[in-house]
């Protein structure tokens, strides 16, 4: 479980250094295979038939349809870049270590078990770097891929505290998780068709 949140970490922490979109989405396959990987190992542990399924959920959705649906949104311009963000790439990186200290600090407070505490702390930190990524990123997908590394991260605090939820309650989540980036996506690629930016900045000329 240490390695799968050590990796899980690395490849989140991966996201605040790129530009690049296509790049951005096959960190959030990587991301989503380990959460699934996650799932393997509780389910195992607890002897849970359905954490078994919720970890194929989370290859179907998280690591297959979402990421197909934006990359096939992505298909047309491939070397779309986030150029300007908010938050400079090395601040994001600083920030992202303040988020695993301030998880960490949180967790300590609380005064959870090792084990559970250094998972439930990569998952707080994992939701922190997630809303990062949205309130520091111009363009809409990033934005996207920082909603969806958000309800990683809060799944994962769920998994921490519960070892799982009932399954009807995740089997909701998911869905409602694959119709927001659907529809999501359905939005930006029409914006693009119609040659328009996706650079959220510019809803600020909307002000009357």
């Amino acid at each position: 479980m240490n390695i799968l949140t050590v990796l899980l970490m690395l490849t989140s922490f991966s996201l605040t250094r790129v530009s690049h979109m296509k790049t951005a989405v096959q960190l959030l396959v990587a991301q989503s295979l380990m959460v699934a990987a996650v799932c393997v190992v509780v389910a195992a542990e607890t002897a849970s038939l359905h954490g078994y399924l919720v970890a194929g959920l989370t290859l179907v959705v998280k690591a297959g349809l979402i990421p197909f649906s934006l990359l096939r949104m992505l298909k047309a311009s491939r070397h779309e870049r986030e150029i300007h963000p908010i938050l400079s790439y090395n601040l994001s990186s600083l920030a992202a270590g303040l988020c695993l200290v301030l998880a960490h600090s949180i967790v300590g407070q609380a005064k959870i078990g090792a084990d559970n505490g250094e998972a439930l702390a990569s998952a707080i930190a994992l939701t922190l770097l997630g809303l990062m990524l949205i309130m520091t990123r111009r363009q809409a997908l990033m934005q996207v891929v920082g909603l969806l590394t958000m309800e990683n991260g809060l799944y994962l605090v769920g998994l921490s505290i519960t070892h799982g939820l009932p399954l009807i309650i995740e089997l909701g989540i998911f869905f409602d998780v694959l119709v927001v980036a659907v529809v999501l996506s359905i939005l930006i690629r029409r914006l693009r068709l119609k040659g328009l930016s996706t650079d959220t900045s510019q809803l600020q000329e909307l002000k009357g």
